[in-house]
């Protein structure tokens, strides 16, 4: 006997729609061939295409509450004929007011059809019901099923990810490996995933593919780094610079350009250059926050070393004592 379709999704029968699609897509990457090698995982998978297929839509989710297991050898006009037979206009029928086992009216026994709520003479079964035993029984059942959404990794540098643009990509798997022309947005984030549609799982029956999900992942960079859309980068200056200020030049994954250095600043204060940030297809970029590092110069000249001699002698600043 077919199990259960909501236990093969290990949903309750009131789930709504979105927590069956989330159970399918976990199930889905959990077992589809690609991914789990296990012998079981295939039809495991089949089966949960299965119980998608039919949970999914609410016309046919509809029809296996009220009919379980045998819902596909139940024609669609079923009650209408029932009634029509009967002589009661549909209504009665369609409320499923005849009670009883798995279709409404009657149970199904060894013999025929039988314990009917209702009077049957004259109601021809065989005409009723045997087209669906004999045809649409005999077809098998499931449907159209759709292909599993799939995922992968696309790792990108900080500039890739900044400038966007097309790119090919190849991905392997247990059936080969197989290319992709990849349109990148300008400005992905780490996390973010790219949808390319019908380039899932193979459904079955005229089911339609899967999706295939990159999930993009930005490389760390040896100068920039990054917190959500903003960049943050490292800007070395000199004492002088610090001391006197100044406009100095600044680089990020977009280029180069000026930033003005306060007098008097110190390593570890950030300036703020609003929008230089990674942009955004549908809001606001981010912001570069370059951040200063005073530097000395490792081995000084023996002039710079004079004046420096000479600024410790006349200088009263003590940066160890509390302003």
């Amino acid at each position: 006997m077919a199990r259960d379709y909501y236990d093969v999704l290990g949903v309750p029968r009131t789930a709504d729609p979105a927590e069956i699609q989330q159970a399918f897509r976990t199930l889905a990457r959990q077992y589809h061939p690609d991914i789990n090698r296990d012998p079981a995982a295939e039809e495991r998978f089949k089966e949960i295409n299965e119980a998608y297929g039919v949970l999914a839509d609410p016309d046919t989710r509809a029809r296996y509450d009220r009919f379980g297991a045998d819902f596909r050898q139940i024609p669609e006009d079923y009650d209408e004929r029932v009634a029509a037979a009967q002589g009661f206009g549909g209504g009665a029928a369609r409320s499923g007011a005849y009670g009883g086992g798995p279709y409404p009216g009657g149970r199904s026994t060894a013999g025929g059809w039988s314990d009917v709520g209702f009077d049957t003479s004259g109601v021809d079964f065989a005409d009723l019901f045997g087209s669906v035993f004999g045809g649409q029984a005999g077809r098998g059942g499931g449907g159209p099923m759709p292909g599993a959404d799939q995922e992968a990794e696309l790792t990108l540098s900080v500039e890739e990810a900044y400038r966007g643009g097309r790119r090919k990509i190849t991905l392997g798997g247990p059936s080969g490996q197989r290319g992709y022309d990849v349109n990148i947005p300008a400005g992905v984030v780490d996390g973010q995933r790219i949808r390319l549609a019908g380039e899932g799982g193979q459904g079955s029956g005229r089911g339609s593919a899967g999706d295939l999900y990159l999930v993009v992942h930005v490389a760390p960079h040896p100068r920039y780094r990054l917190s959500g859309r903003d960049i943050h980068v490292d800007l070395p200056i000199t004492p002088w610079e610090a001391a006197l200020g100044a406009a100095v030049p600044v680089t990020g994954p977009g280029g180069t350009g000026k930033v003005h250095i306060p007098p008097g600043s110190s390593t570890g204060r950030r300036l703020r250059l609003r929008g230089e940030g990674m942009p955004h297809p549908k809001g606001a970029a981010g912001d570069l926050y370059a951040e200063i590092q005073v530097m000395v110069p490792s081995a000084p000249s023996p002039r710079e070393r004079e004046l420096f001699e000479e600024l410790s002698t006349v200088s009263t600043f003590d940066p160890r004592t509390p302003s």
